[in-house]
C-alpha cells in the first residue's frame, strides 16, 4: 500500500481517531497491564522492532506508529506481510493510548513461535558445546533491569544463549525487552526449572558450570583455557545457593577492597568478555 506521504509500505496503513478502538485494544494501558499471560507482549523502539523482524522465534502481530515516524520505517514495513495492521495515530492521541508519553514513537505487539523456539535453543547448544562457547543461566533474578541488561550483555560477547530458572523474571516483559535493546528477540532462551537440575542437564551436555561467589578459591583470571561454559548467576543480596555453587566451578571477581560484589549485570558483562577472549597460559 501507498501511505498518505508517498512511501510506500507492504501492510495495509490504518488511521486510527479513538483510543476506544477495538482494533488497538492491545496497545492501551501497557504500563499498567502485563500482556506475557496472554502469549503476546508490547515491544518499543525501532532499534527492538528490528530484533523482532530478524528473529525466526518471534512474528511481528500489529504496529502502533506516530504519524510522524512512519515514512523513516518505510524500509522495514515493505518487507511485512501484506496483513500485518500498522496503526497510525497523531501524538495526543498515540500517548492516550499507551498510558504514558512513548517517545520512540512505535510500539509493536508481538508473539512467540514456539517450534522454533526450541529448534533454535536446541541448535544454539549444540553449536556452543562444538564452539567452546558459553551461555548464561539465570537463577532467581527478578528485576526487569537485570534480566534485560543480561540478554544485551550475552548478545555483545557471543553467548549461545540464556536460560532461566523457575524464579527467574520473565524477559519478555516491556522494561526488560527495552532494557534488552530486543535481544530477548535474537538470543536463543528457554525456562528450565531449578537451578540444580538446570547445572546437571548443562553438565550432561558438555557444560562446564561457572558459579561467581565473592568467597571462591579462584579468581577469574584462573579460567584460561577456551571450553563450553555455562556461566550461573544469581540475584543481588541472595546469590547463588549453596547446592547450586557445588555443582559448579565457583570463581570470584577480584576488586579493590571495601567491597565483594558487583552489580549482576556488571558481573555478567566482566566475565563473558573475559570467556570470549580468555588469557593463553
Amino acid at each position: 500500500m501507498r501511505g498518505h506521504e508517498g512511501a510506500d509500505f507492504g501492510p495495509a496503513v490504518i488511521d486510527i481517531a479513538d483510543r476506544e478502538d477495538e482494533r488497538i485494544a492491545a496497545f492501551r494501558d501497557v504500563r499498567e497491564r502485563d500482556l506475557t499471560r496472554s502469549g503476546r507482549f508490547i515491544a518499543e523502539g525501532a532499534v527492538v522492532l528490528d530484533q523482532i523482524l530478524a528473529s525466526r522465534r518471534f512474528r511481528l502481530v500489529a504496529l502502533l506508529v506516530l504519524r510522524e515516524r512512519l515514512a523513516g520505517l518505510a524500509p522495514r514495513l515493505a518487507a511485512l506481510p501484506a496483513d500485518t495492521p500498522v496503526y497510525r495515530v497523531e501524538r495526543e492521541l498515540f500517548d492516550r493510548i499507551a498510558g504514558f508519553p512513548v517517545h520512540r514513537g512505535v510500539m509493536a505487539l508481538a508473539e512467540p513461535v514456539e517450534p522454533a523456539a526450541a529448534a533454535d535453543l536446541d541448535a544454539a547448544l549444540a553449536a556452543t558445546v562444538a564452539a567452546r562457547g558459553c551461555v548464561v543461566v539465570a537463577c532467581g533474578l527478578s528485576n526487569h533491569d537485570n534480566m534485560g541488561a543480561t540478554f544485551r550483555n550475552a548478545a555483545a560477547f557471543g553467548a549461545g544463549a540464556v536460560i532461566l530458572d523457575r524464579r527467574a523474571c520473565d524477559p519478555l516483559y516491556r522494561k526488560a525487552i527495552r532494557v534488552s535493546v530486543g535481544t530477548v528477540f535474537t538470543v536463543p532462551f528457554a525456562r528450565w526449572g531449578g537451578a540444580v537440575s538446570i547445572a546437571d542437564r548443562l553438565a550432561g551436555l558438555g557444560f562446564e558450570c561457572v558459579a561467581l561467589s565473592p568467597g571462591a578459591p579462584e579468581p577469574l583470571r584462573a579460567l584460561r583455557d577456551r571450553r563450553a561454559r555455562a556461566l550461573f548467576l544469581g540475584a543481588e543480596g541472595e546469590g547463588l545457593e549453596g547446592d547450586v555453587i557445588a555443582r559448579c566451578r565457583p570463581v570470584r571477581i577480584e576488586m579493590a577492597s571495601g567491597l565483594d560484589s558487583l552489580n549482576v549485570a556488571t558481573s555478567a558483562a566482566l566475565v563473558l568478555h573475559h570467556l570470549a577472549w580468555p588469557e593463553q597460559p
